[in-house]
C-alpha cells in the first residue's frame, strides 16, 4: 500500500516539488537503465541531469505507441525482468500490441489510484463493487479490482459478458458500485427492462465507475436515471498504468489527476507546444515514480485539456476534462475534420433519439459518404413514415450547419444496433470494401 495521505488536498506548491522530485528519477532511470531513452535523449540534445524545473520537461522528446510497439517485449523495461510481478498488454487489433510491466510497488499504487475514485463515489468497506471490466491483459479488470481491495470493499470480479448472470447478482448480492464501460452500463440497464425489471428499483447502486470509452452527457444522464446512480468517469491506459490515472468526483466537474503519480500536458498536436490551461489540445503523460515501465511525455492521442481553478469538492489535484475523442479518431470527410463527440453532441439536441448510434463511412463514385445509424427511443411513433423522415431530415440539416459536411441519417428502432460486452464500436468504416 502506498496510500499518502492527504495528497488530495495538497497545497499547489508542495505538489510541483513532488512532481519535480519524481520527474528528476524517471528520467534519469529512464536514461540510464533503457536504450531508447539514451538515444532518444541523446538524438534531441536533453541532459537529464540537467532538469531543475517543470518547465525543463517540454525539452524532452516524446515518446508514442509506435516506439512501445518497436521496442515489444521487453525493451522498456527500466527493471530486470525478475522484479517484474505482472505483465499486461494493449489489444494489439491496429498493430503489434503494448506492454506494461508491473513490480510490486506498481501494483500498490495502481490499487491506490483506482481506490480513490472509490472514495470519490463515497464508497469504502461497506460496499459491494461488481466488477464488469474484461480481466485478463486488458487492465480494466484489475485495475478496478486492486481499487476494489484497496478500498476494504466486498468484490465481485465477476468480469465481462453472460448480461442477464451480472443482472442476477446485482439483484441478489445488493452491489452498490459497478465498474464496466459505459456501454455495457447501459447494455445492462436496456437488458433488465427488457427482462421486465426496473433497475432503478431492483438494483440497489449507488455509483458507476465507467471508463475505456468516451462518453456524452446525455448518455451519462440516460445512464443515471435508467440505474438510478451517480456516473463518475475514469481515465487510464495500458501504457502509462491502466484506470486510475484521473478519476471523477461526485462534482461530475472534471477527472482528477493522480498528480503525485503523473504529470500532464497539453500540447498542440499539430506543433507539439505546450498549451496553457484551459486550451483542448492533446494528453501527455510522464510517470512520477513507476518503476517497471516508466514513459516520459508519452502522446496519448487523447483530446482534452486542464481545466483552470480548483474544484469544488476542496481536493487540489489538477483536472483533465472528458474526453472530446482521439486524434487517430478523427474523421476526414470531403476535407472536414470531424470527431464523432460532434456529432453525439448535436444527437442531444433530440430527445426523440437515444444515446445508441453507429457512425458508418462509406464511398461512392469516389467521395466519402458518413451514414449516422441513431435509435430512436421507446416512446418514439417509429411505425409512423412521416414522423421518421422528418426528423431525420432535421437531424441532418442541424449536423450539416454544426459540422459543414453532409450526413446522412437513418433511424433505425430501439435495440437494433449491436451490443458490446467491452467497448461499444461507434464508428464503421466500410471505405476500403466499396470503394
Amino acid at each position: 500500500m502506498v496510500r499518502r495521505d492527504g495528497a488530495l488536498s495538497m497545497p499547489r506548491d508542495q505538489i510541483e516539488a513532488m512532481q519535480l522530485e519524481g520527474i528528476k528519477k524517471t528520467v534519469v532511470s529512464c536514461y540510464e537503465n533503457v536504450p531508447f531513452y539514451k538515444k532518444s535523449f541523446d538524438d534531441a540534445g536533453f541532459d537529464p541531469y540537467a532538469l531543475s524545473s517543470l518547465d525543463d520537461l517540454r525539452h524532452a522528446p516524446f515518446v508514442t505507441k509506435q516506439d512501445l510497439r518497436d521496442n515489444y517485449p521487453y525493451g522498456m523495461l527500466a527493471v530486470p525482468l525478475e522484479r517484474v510481478k505482472e505483465i499486461h498488454m494493449s489489444s494489439g487489433t491496429t498493430g503489434v500490441a503494448t506492454l506494461g510491466a508491473y513490480t510490486e510497488y506498481d501494483l500498490a499504487f495502481w490499487g491506490d489510484c483506482f481506490e480513490r475514485g472509490i472514495e470519490f463515489a463515497g464508497g469504502g468497506p461497506k460496499d459491494i463493487v461488481q466488477i464488469c471490466y474484461g480481466y485478463g491483459l486488458f487492465t480494466g479488470g484489475f485495475g478496478a479490482h486492486y481499487g476494489s481491495l484497496a478500498s476494504g470493499a466486498t468484490t465481485i470480479p465477476i468480469s465481462a459478458g453472460n448480461t442477464e448472470r451480472q443482472i442476477r447478482v446485482l439483484r441478489e448480492m445488493g452491489s452498490t458500485i459497478l465498474c464496466c464501460t459505459p456501454s455495457y452500463a447501459m447494455h445492462i440497464a436496456d437488458t433488465a427492462i427488457a427482462m421486465g425489471l426496473d433497475p432503478a428499483r431492483d438494483f440497489h447502486l449507488r455509483a458507476g465507475i465507467h471508463g475505456a470509452e468516451a462518453f456524452s452527457d446525455n448518455f451519462r444522464r440516460e445512464l443515471e436515471r435508467k440505474l438510478n446512480y451517480k456516473v463518475l468517469d475514469v481515465y487510464g491506459l495500458t501504457e502509462t498504468m491502466g484506470p486510475g490515472v484521473a478519476v471523477e468526483c461526485m462534482e461530475q466537474s472534471g477527472l482528477h489527476i493522480a498528480e503525485d503519480h503523473f504529470y500532464c500536458e497539453i500540447i498542440d498536436p499539430a506543433t507539439g507546444e505546450v498549451l496553457p490551461d484551459g486550451e483542448w489540445g492533446e494528453l501527455v503523460v510522464t510517470t512520477l515514480d513507476r518503476e517497471a515501465s516508466p514513459v516520459v511525455r508519452y502522446r496519448t492521442r487523447d483530446i482534452t485539456r486542464i481545466i483552470p481553478g480548483e474544484c469544488p469538492c476542496g481536493r487540489t489535484h489538477r483536472r483533465i476534462d472528458r474526453l472530446h475523442g482521439r486524434t487517430d479518431d478523427m474523421l476526414i470527410i470531403r476535407g472536414v475534420n470531424v470527431f464523432p463527440s460532434q456529432i453525439e453532441q448535436v444527437m442531444e439536441n433530440f430527445d426523440e433519439v437515444s444515446s445508441w448510434y453507429q457512425i458508418e463511412l462509406t464511398t461512392r463514385e469516389h467521395l466519402d459518404v458518413v451514414t449516422l445509424k441513431a435509435e430512436v427511443n421507446p416512446d418514439f411513433d417509429f411505425d409512423s413514415t412521416g414522423a421518421i423522415e422528418a426528423l431525420q431530415r432535421q437531424i441532418q440539416a442541424e449536423l450539416k450547419a454544426a459540422l459543414s459536411v453532409g450526413v446522412r441519417v437513418r433511424l433505425v428502432e430501439p435495440m437494433s444496433l449491436p451490443r458490446s460486452e467491452g467497448k461499444a464500436k461507434r464508428v464503421v468504416d466500410l471505405r476500403g470494401e466499396n470503394a
